[in-house]
């Protein structure tokens, strides 16, 4: 069976590029018949905040993105501490005591003579005194994962065939001075204890990627397959900064619908067009990792706004009952949904069908008009009045097109524009229509 996992650190709130990720993760693993696994990576004590777990959840709900189980790394300590040992037992993990100053000196000499900052692997020198002397002076150790001099190969699913040379990368840190974990280790143990089977996560993790998969190795267990995504990108055509800020509050707070986020970020980066598609059910099954294409995928806000006015469009009722003003029902929205941006500019409308609305000034034969229109809506029967009253009309007046049309509108509505008044009419009622066209 498939597995899947979005794996969000509880530092913040979640940002458009997560909810991409989350999104992928979950129709890969839906399209599979496969489960989508939430893992809390709460590992920085100091950061992490339950708020922002409870955030991460209730974002997930709101989009429809249910995980079928969820692990939380901060209940996963012992089981870390079990492979560590483990690892420096086999000579895979060692201890390494220099200061970040004086790493980044290093780096500084190797950058000015032409070479790549690979770390020197001083501290495989050290002998027991040498140790011994470190910790007296009060070092503590961070820990490193003694990587193999040889080939790091794996298929990607979007970049595909990934070479790495493990003579050429730097021994990453995987346990800090203080004993707290970094990112790589842990998430290794998870992937293999979870039986995760794909990673689907964003492009600036393939160099991660590369020193993980000796770590799947020296666990004696094999790799998932990796899918690396292109980074998202502004309008401006490069890295947006202002991307990192855009979270579920802000589309909430500009009236954007989940149905919208997911239509947009399904396809965002692939060859397939973006469509207004309410039901996530063919989204899912046309998800596929070949269609995504290795350029940096574009994130329009504007572009979202359209797409969320076309999903509003076919919202039924049911789906928007709680979030219009009270007493608008089934006919009232079908009235003048197709007229919308977002759902709450129902009220809007609302507000033009329960009135009072300002009638604009008139011409006097306007006006004229006007009053025998209201003389005529009295008589009709009502049935279907804005076919009864205009076809009246036109009979009595002669008038047609735009000045038979415009000026009921203006008078019944205010405005120039907006819904079909056959379906608008009904709803304003035959009193009150008599009284604005008065």
């Amino acid at each position: 069976m498939i597995v899947t996992r979005f794996a969000p650190s509880p530092t913040g709130t979640l940002h458009v590029g997560n909810l991409r990720t989350a999104l992928h993760n979950w129709m890969f693993a839906k399209r599979h018949g496969g489960r989508f696994l939430l893992r809390i990576d709460d590992t920085d004590k100091a950061r992490s905040e339950e708020r922002f777990v409870e955030a991460i959840r209730a974002d997930l709900a709101w989009l429809g993105l249910t995980p079928d189980g969820e692990e939380r790394q901060s209940a996963r300590f012992d089981r870390y501490e079990a492979v560590f040992a483990d690892m420096v037992a086999a000579g895979r993990i060692y201890p390494a005591y220099e200061t970040p100053e004086e790493l980044d000196l290093r780096r500084k000499i190797l950058a000015g003579r032409g070479l790549p900052p690979v770390y020197d692997r001083a501290a495989l020198n050290l002998t027991d005194a040498d140790r011994e002397r470190l910790e007296g002076e009060g070092r503590r150790p961070h820990w490193r994962f003694r990587l193999a001099a040889e080939p790091i190969l794996w298929d990607d699913m979007i970049r595909g065939p990934q070479r790495f040379d493990g003579a050429l990368l730097s021994d990453p840190v995987v346990r800090r001075a203080d004993g707290s974990w970094l990112y790589l280790l842990p998430s290794v143990i998870d992937d293999v204890d979870m039986g995760v089977t794909h990673v689907v996560r964003g492009e600036d993790h393939v160099s991660n990627t590369a020193t993980q998969m000796q770590m799947f190795q020296a666990m004696d267990a094999t790799p998932p397959a990796f899918a690396h995504e292109a980074l998202l990108t502004g309008n401006e055509g490069k890295l947006s900064k202002r991307l990192g800020s855009l979270g579920i509050d802000h589309f909430r707070n500009e009236g954007i619908e989940p149905e919208a986020i997911i239509a947009l970020l399904a396809r965002l980066g692939t060859s397939d067009p973006v469509e207004p598609i309410v039901d996530p059910a063919p989204l899912v099954e046309g998800f596929d990792f070949a269609r995504f294409g290795r350029a940096p995928a574009r994130f329009d806000e504007g572009e979202l706004a359209q797409v969320n006015a076309r999903i509003v469009h076919q919202l039924p009722y049911g789906r928007v009952a709680d979030l219009l003003p009270e007493g608008m029902d089934a006919a009232a929205w079908a009235a003048v949904r197709g007229n919308l941006e977002r759902v709450s500019d129902a009220a809007d409308w609302w507000r033009v069908v329960t009135g009072p609305v300002a009638r604009p000034a008139l011409g006097e034969e306007d006006a004229a008009f006007l009053a025998t229109a209201a003389r005529v809506a009295a008589t009709i029967a009502w049935e279907s009045p804005w076919a009864e009253l205009t076809g009246a009309l036109k009979a009595e007046t002669g008038r047609k097109g735009k000045a038979l049309f415009l000026p009921l509108r203006l008078a019944l509505t205010g405005r120039e524009h907006g819904p079909d008044m056959a379906a608008l009419l009904p709803l304003i009622g035959r009193e009150a229509a008599i009284a604005r066209l008065t």
